[in-house]
């Protein structure tokens, strides 16, 4: 969704955005389709050298002016050959992961994200840290300068563990909820298109005794962050726009490299972290939901630190840059 966030704010200064991809899902292409993003479909393994040459060729064909790289399957030699094309070259980045860097420009959007991760990097290599520039979507742009509303007793949840939730950790939440007998709450599940376990999370939803609606594929996620008191969440890149929209998160990692940004989002007061972590403890979880929306105070000073990180302009920010870097006669955007 961030590259999703940087072609549009690309759109809105006039440029063209292609999608290059080795895999992809039905939700995935029908959102990119909506907004006007060509695709182009790879038929090689993510990351490997075949990929970047292909990608170059794509470049080169449609005549682009930067290629952005995005994922965990791509490291320094992947660098490395696409630098040979003609295209400048971003690389988003969470944890370090490549290693070596010779991208013109790394992008880490993460408050954890420091010089030393990038050490080994290339004299030209610019660096683009922490959260001013965290690419969120068009549809958040319009809520800049919006407040929230801390409400005594917080019985509205937002759950959001990712798109495809692989591990159904969206269930278990909602079971886990089963727990917090002192409120009946309304909670809201939002449901990735990708999710393969749709029809579990439908049986569970029915026989709960707490007031829960499904939202399949949303589209319109500020709007139900801003109807939220609370939400229970992966710690992905969604917790940029939790911290947009001033929301108390509470933040379940659910895979190793979403660590280091949870912890440095609780060491800042923007967000709590779920002590359980993975292990995934139901009677623990539902304690700590029960103290967060029992305490205004506690869910007032989250809001006001996480809103403090993200001001919703970070791929505004990108899309200029990229725009000033000198190109030649044939990179036009």
């Amino acid at each position: 969704m961030r590259c999703l966030a940087l072609a549009q704010a690309w759109q809105d200064v006039g440029g063209h955005c292609v999608f290059a991809m080795a895999a992809s899902t039905p939700a995935v292409e029908r959102r990119l389709k909506e907004e006007r993003v060509e695709i182009e479909h790879l038929a090689v393994a993510a990351g490997t050298a075949e990929d970047a040459k292909q990608t170059g060729y794509i470049a080169s064909k449609k005549n682009a002016a930067w290629i952005v790289v995005d994922g965990y399957h791509f490291g320094a030699d992947y660098q490395s050959a696409i630098k040979q094309s003609d295209c400048k070259l971003l690389f988003v980045d969470d944890n370090g992961h490549a290693g070596r860097y010779c991208a013109d420009l790394v992008l880490n959007q993460n408050p954890h994200a420091t010089e030393s991760l990038y050490a080994r990097r290339e004299s030209g290599t610019q660096l683009l840290l922490g959260p001013r520039y965290a690419m969120l979507r068009r549809e958040f742009w319009v809520w800049r300068g919006w407040k929230r509303e801390i409400r005594e007793a917080a019985t509205r949840i937002l759950i959001a563990m990712g798109g495809s939730d692989p591990e159904n950790f969206t269930r278990r939440v909602i079971e886990a909820l089963e727990n917090v007998r002192e409120f009946r709450l309304e909670i809201l599940a939002v449901v990735g298109g990708s999710n393969p376990h749709l029809a579990e999370i439908e049986t569970v939803t029915a026989r709960s005794r707490h007031s829960i609606r499904l939202a399949k594929d949303a589209k319109n996620m500020p709007d139900l962050m801003a109807w939220a008191d609370v939400a229970i969440s992966a710690a992905g890149s969604i917790c940029w726009e939790f911290c947009a929209l001033a929301l108390p998160a509470l933040l379940i990692p659910v895979a190793s490299n979403q660590d280091a940004a949870a912890d440095s989002l609780q060491c800042l007061g923007a967000a709590k972290l779920f002590s359980g972590g993975r292990q995934f403890c139901p009677e623990e979880l539902a304690r700590e939901v029960f103290g967060l929306i029992t305490s205004s105070s506690e869910r007032q000073s989250l809001s006001q630190r996480a809103h403090t990180l993200v001001d919703a302009q970070g791929a505004s920010r990108v899309v200029a840059l990229l725009s000033s870097q000198p190109v030649t006669a044939r990179e036009e955007p």
